[in-house]
């Protein structure tokens, strides 16, 4: 009898564990997968790396700068001859943040470039903020934003300052002429 429970119960839990880990795809082993591939290119930057002047900031801007620890970027370059596989690759990403643990934060077009932005947390604090952009002319990047006590609301703000913000781009050039 004592055999026979022990045997249910390490099924039970041995059930419990397969199920728990799931074959659902992540952002995480996404990029993981992707990293090392032909046509893609991936990159870890510590937001101090940038080496961005904060100085016209305010104080809500520096703090939503100071909860930013790295970026992980990974990037997929799209030309003429791979159309079919940047198509497979976007319906990947789109269906992995389509997990309803990403909630909306941004999203708009401009000019055939989509640029979404989703964030994992709470309204008070992301855990990761993700910022996709795509191109069919271009490709696409993701970008992870990493880091603590995230607000959401100030990462749009923080966004919409990195566009004009004087970023050090000999430590991204790597990525710009990527996509060159």
């Amino acid at each position: 009898m004592k055999r026979t429970v022990h045997y249910i119960i390490t099924g039970c839990m041995a059930a419990l564990i397969l199920v728990s880990c799931g074959n659902t795809p992540s952002l995480q082993s996404y990029f993981v997968d992707h990293q090392e591939t032909a046509s893609f290119i991936s990159q870890d930057i510590p937001i101090s790396m940038l080496n961005i002047d904060t100085s016209n900031f305010t104080e809500d801007q520096k703090e939503a700068y100071n909860s930013v620890s790295r970026l992980n970027f990974l990037g997929y370059k799209s030309d003429s001859t791979n159309i079919d596989a940047y198509t497979d690759e976007v319906n990947k990403v789109k269906a992995i943040l389509n997990d309803e643990k990403y909630q909306d934060l941004m999203e708009f077009s401009d000019r055939g470039n989509r640029i979404v932005m989703k964030y994992v947390g709470d309204d008070d604090e992301a855990d990761e903020v993700v910022i996709f952009g795509s191109s069919k002319a271009y490709g696409f990047g993701i970008a992870r934003v990493l880091g603590d006590d995230m607000n959401p609301q100030k990462m749009i703000t923080l966004a919409g300052l990195m566009q004009n913000a004087d970023v050090d781009e000999e430590q991204i050039k790597s990525v710009m002429n990527f996509f060159k």
